[in-house]
C-alpha cells in the first residue's frame, strides 16, 4: 500500500474511530453524573453573608464538580419557609435539604442541640474533632434518622459573644427580670438564674431592643452583629458566649433523597460539606478582628462576663444536663460521648496551645506584633 495512502486511510479511521468512543461514551458518563436538582432552605437571611453563604459555597462546589449535573439551589429564610422551620421542610419533603442550627428545634427534643452547641460543652476544634474523629457525625445521624433526616456539619462561627445588653451586667442579680433574646436551650440554662428567654429569628431582633420588648441579645459575633446594628440600641457587648463555644452549623438532607444518591454523588456532598464547614469558621476568623475593632470605635462597650455569673451559669448547666441525661436516653448516649472527649480536649489544650496563644497575646497586648 502506497504509504501516504495509508497514513491518510489510517488518519481516517482514527479520527472515526475517536468518534465512535466519544458516542459509546456518552451515555455511560451521563449515567454516572445524572441530573439532579435540589432545593436547600436556608435559616439565615442573604444579609448575612459568611452564614447564608455556607449554602452558596455548598452549592457551588457541588455544580462544579459535577459540569452542573447536582444543582441545589438555595433560599434564604423565608423565601420558601420561615427560617426556624427549615429543617421541619426537610423531613417533609418540601426541601431536599436545608441549612440551618440544630438547636433552634431544642423544643422537640433537646437531643437536637448537641449537634451543634449546648453551654460549656467544646469549642470549635473540640467540636470538629468530636465530629469528624470522635464518632459524633455518625451518632447524631442516629438521631436524625429518627426525624427522616441525614446530616452533615456544614460550618462553625467559632466561640461566639455574649450578646448585647441595654445595661451593665455585673452580678447574678442583675440577671433577674432580665427578657434576653438567646438561642438554644441555653434558655433553658439562663432561666434558672432569673433570665425570661425569647426566641426571635435574627431579623426581628433589632426592633425589639430598640422598643424595650427585650433587654439583651445574643446573635454570633463582631462580623455578622455589626451587620445587624445593635450597638446602636444595646451599646454593652459581653463576652464570651458560653452556650456557643463552637456551634455547628448543619446541611441537612431529606434521608429519602439523600439516599437515592449515586455513590459518587454522596461520597462529594461528603467532601463539599467538609470544605463548607472549614471555609466558614475560616472566614469569620478573618473577618472578626476588623469587625470588632469598627464596634469599639462606633461605641461598642467590651465587658467580659464576670466570674460569679460564669460560675452561676456552669452550675446551673449541669444541673439541667443531670435531668436531661435521666430522662432522654438518646440525649444522654451523645452528651457522655461529648463530656468524654470535653474532659480530653481540654487538657490537651492547656498545654501547648494555651501556653502558645497567651504568651502571643501578651506580646500583642505590649504592642510587639
Amino acid at each position: 500500500m502506497d504509504r501516504r495512502s495509508f497514513i491518510r486511510k489510517a488518519g481516517v479511521t482514527g479520527v472515526g474511530a475517536a468518534a465512535a468512543a466519544a458516542t459509546l461514551a456518552a451515555p455511560a458518563i451521563a449515567q454516572s453524573n445524572p441530573k439532579v436538582t435540589w432545593r436547600l432552605a436556608s435559616s439565615f437571611p442573604k444579609s448575612l453573608d459568611t452564614i447564608y453563604g455556607g449554602a452558596e459555597v455548598f452549592s457551588k462546589m457541588l455544580s462544579d464538580a459535577t459540569d452542573g449535573n447536582f444543582q441545589v439551589q438555595v433560599f434564604a429564610a423565608g423565601e420558601l419557609v420561615p427560617g426556624l422551620q427549615a429543617a421541619d421542610a426537610t423531613t417533609a419533603g418540601t426541601v431536599e435539604a436545608c441549612h440551618t442550627v440544630a438547636y433552634y428545634y431544642w423544643g422537640k427534643d433537646p437531643t437536637w442541640a448537641l449537634g451543634a452547641a449546648v453551654p460549656f460543652s467544646l469549642n470549635a476544634r473540640g467540636i470538629n474533632a468530636w465530629h469528624y474523629h470522635g464518632g459524633g457525625i455518625d451518632l447524631f445521624n442516629e438521631f436524625l434518622a429518627t426525624q427522616g433526616l441525614f446530616g452533615l456539619p456544614g460550618g462553625n462561627t467559632g466561640v461566639q459573644m455574649g450578646g448585647w445588653f441595654r445595661k451593665e451586667i455585673n452580678t447574678v442579680a442583675d440577671l433577674s427580670g432580665l427578657k434576653m433574646r438567646i438561642g438554644g436551650f441555653a434558655g433553658k440554662v439562663v432561666e434558672r438564674l432569673g433570665v425570661v428567654p425569647q426566641q426571635i429569628a435574627g431579623g426581628d431582633v433589632y426592633p425589639a431592643l430598640e422598643k424595650g420588648t427585650i433587654d439583651a441579645a445574643e446573635w454570633v459575633g463582631p462580623y455578622d452583629d455589626e451587620k445587624l446594628g445593635f450597638y446602636k440600641v444595646a451599646p454593652n457587648y459581653y463576652y464570651p458566649g458560653w452556650w456557643e463555644g463552637g456551634p455547628t452549623v448543619h446541611l441537612m438532607f431529606n434521608k429519602a433523597k439523600y439516599e437515592e444518591l449515586p455513590p459518587a454523588y454522596k461520597a462529594l456532598l461528603h467532601t463539599a460539606a467538609q470544605a463548607t464547614d472549614a471555609n466558614m469558621l475560616q472566614k469569620y476568623d478573618y473577618l472578626n478582628p476588623a469587625a470588632l475593632r469598627r464596634l469599639v470605635a462606633a461605641g461598642a462597650k467590651l465587658r467580659p462576663f464576670s466570674q460569679e455569673i460564669m460560675a452561676a451559669c456552669f452550675e446551673k448547666a449541669n444541673e439541667v444536663y443531670a435531668e436531661m441525661e435521666a430522662s432522654n436516653a438518646p440525649f444522654k448516649k451523645i452528651w457522655d460521648s461529648i463530656k468524654a472527649f470535653r474532659k480530653e480536649h481540654y487538657l490537651w489544650a492547656q498545654v501547648a496551645e494555651y501556653n502558645y496563644d497567651t504568651f502571643m497575646m501578651v506580646q500583642q497586648r505590649n504592642g510587639k506584633l
